[in-house]
């Protein structure tokens, strides 16, 4: 088998990012200056007092820009199936998480410096071994179920996988040029207080919870109605990304 699963695994995730980004997007597709018809006025009550939609997602997203890690979660579904990842990554390229692909499996990551770790379950480890003899399968298993595997950042069979860990790439979608954002009253994200936001184009819906208290961060996005729905979560701003190098025992070497 490969010491990775196919750099798919990456394309379907942030394909599907940067094609749900639709709320406030130039990278992908400007839904941001489709503004539909009564805009609401600013409110000049409760949290962002005397901005409009716009003028409060914009202010998030610039925040939110600045940040040196996040937690993202996520949850999408392509052409190829549903894809879920829960990743802590900073701007330095560090990052520790899980990446589900629903018909294939799981498989953890962490990144620490030039060093990429990756560990597989048992559905993954099937899933790429698919087409081979039980005998094969079962020395796969043996090998490398429960165990980590070493690779180079940005070696041939890593580098697709590490891109998970560059967090420029989950958030240059978001441009601070909206114009359509509509005030649609106010929520919870994990218990924290938010304003939400919401607009429309070409039968899909997108939904922004920026804080209302403290930070004016990003702290969900979601787009529903198009073909790739996607639910992403910000939270832990600023905070160290937990990387910690397996140990030597738990690291196979398929050198």
């Amino acid at each position: 088998m490969p010491a990775v699963p196919p750099a798919r695994l990456k394309h379907l995730a942030l394909a599907s990012l940067c094609a749900a980004s639709a709320l406030a997007l130039t990278a992908c597709g400007p839904v941001g200056q489709a503004a539909e018809e009564g805009s609401k006025p600013a409110a000049e009550s409760g949290p962002y007092p005397g901005l409009s939609g716009p003028e409060i997602l914009n202010k998030a997203i610039t925040t939110t820009k600045k940040a040196t890690s996040v937690r993202l979660r996520f949850v999408t579904t392509t052409a190829d199936g549903p894809v879920r990842g829960d990743l802590a990554v900073d701007t330095k390229g560090d990052c520790a998480g899980t990446i589900h692909l629903g018909t294939e499996g799981t498989t953890e990551l962490v990144k620490t410096g030039a060093t990429v770790y990756l560990r597989f379950d048992e559905k993954m480890l099937r899933s790429q071994t698919e087409g081979s003899s039980e005998a094969e399968t079962r020395a796969t298993l043996d090998t490398l179920l429960g165990k980590w595997v070493q690779e180079k950042a940005d070696g041939e069979d890593a580098k697709d996988l590490a891109q998970f860990c560059d967090l420029d790439s989950y958030l240059e979608g978001f441009e601070a040029e909206d114009t359509a954002a509509q005030r649609a009253g106010e929520s919870t994200v994990d218990g924290a207080p938010t304003v939400v936001l919401k607009e429309s184009y070409r039968g899909e819906k997108a939904t922004a919870h920026v804080a209302a208290k403290g930070t004016p961060h990003l702290l969900r996005f979601q787009v529903t109605g198009g073909a790739e729905p996607i639910d992403m979560t910000f939270s832990e701003f600023d905070k160290p990304v937990p990387v910690k190098k397996p140990a030597k025992k738990d690291i196979v070497d398929l050198g």
